[in-house]
């Protein structure tokens, strides 16, 4: 029997109502729009309301893409939350998240942490899940409230950062060369003190610092591994299945900085016509960055029918990943 494919039924996102711009920052922060934009190609972001959570955000994004694949909350079995803000501890975002959408208490719910990468390592997991016989529909969320962990008095990190959620609903299929065509995942741990949280909510080797419960990182290092790993992770999976960049309808990056993504663009050779670009509107929001760019960019007709697509993402661990997708 011929394997069966791992498809995209539907995407979905969705972002705070509240809008935060450069110049509203530097009303605090001793910074400006120029300072911000000029680095980043970031202009605003969108900021949870206090009793907005990850949860929360993450089941209206769900919502969407199960609306838009057609799929009840009752046919999910497999439910995936990539997130590295979830609501408390414990229990699992997910967990809180299959309550809110009515999805059925037999079905498998867990989250997932691989930082900015973590959609990517999700989408893997429940493809592999799926393809394995035992699940028939999953459900993937990339869910963050980064604004929950950010020093708002470190200007090089609060101007990056924002909140939102994105969502796929994923099926098999019969058709071959179709859906999830593969993935490329990795981690370099030995750069794992370039961007992390040093306090967590257990004990830890990490000895407790003053504010430490706030993200830190080391820009300049991070910005250049950054440009180094995406671009060994997209060449290597166009290798992988002997495709060249010019074959590549859309590429989908992480959207952390736009001159990371000009800089990608540039070793692959490639336009940033082919790029999906909304950093501007939304900065960095791990996790949720490329599945809400994804489904902005299927709303917006930047993905037809038989295009392939890349994704590619670095995130803290220092993790790493590349997918390609043909619809």
């Amino acid at each position: 029997m011929t394997p069966r494919s791992t498809v995209i039924l539907g995407t979905g996102s969705y972002t705070p109502e509240r809008v935060v711009t450069n110049e509203e920052i530097s009303r605090t922060v001793d910074t400006s729009d120029e300072w911000i934009h000029s680095r980043s190609g970031i202009r605003e972001r969108r900021i949870a309301a206090p009793d907005e959570h990850t949860s929360d955000m993450a089941a209206a994004a769900g919502r969407r893409a199960l609306d838009a694949a057609g799929v009840a909350p009752a046919e999910i079995d497999l439910l995936v939350v990539a997130t590295i803000t979830p609501d408390m501890p414990m229990p699992a975002a997910s967990c809180l998240i299959q309550h809110k959408l009515g999805i059925p208490t037999n079905a498998a719910c867990f989250d997932l942490n691989a930082a900015c990468t973590g959609f990517v390592y999700a989408l893997d997991t429940a493809c592999a899940m799926l393809a394995s016989g035992r699940y028939r529909k999953a459900l993937v969320i990339g869910a963050e409230k980064l604004s929950s962990v950010i020093d708002w008095q470190d200007r090089t990190t609060c101007v990056l950062f924002g909140d939102g959620a994105g969502a796929v609903v994923i099926g098999l299929s019969d058709e071959p060369d179709k859906g999830l065509l593969a993935t490329k995942l990795g981690s370099m741990g030995e750069n794992a003190d370039l961007l992390y949280i040093p306090n967590g909510s257990s004990p830890s080797t990490y000895a407790a610092s003053a504010r430490g419960h706030f993200l830190k990182m080391k820009g300049k290092e991070i910005f250049k591994l950054a440009v180094r790993v995406m671009d060994e992770a997209a060449r290597d999976i166009l290798e992988q299945h002997h495709l060249r960049a010019d074959q590549i309808s859309l590429v989908i990056p992480h959207q952390a900085n736009l001159r990371i993504i000009e800089a990608i663009s540039e070793y692959l050779e490639l336009p940033m016509e082919r790029f999906f670009v909304n950093v501007e509107r939304y900065g960095n929001t791990s996790a949720a960055s490329i599945p809400l760019a994804l489904d902005e960019a299927r709303r917006s007709g930047r993905i037809k029918s038989d295009d392939v697509t890349l994704l590619v993402a670095f995130g803290a661990g220092l993790t790493y990943g590349s997918a390609l997708i043909r619809w």
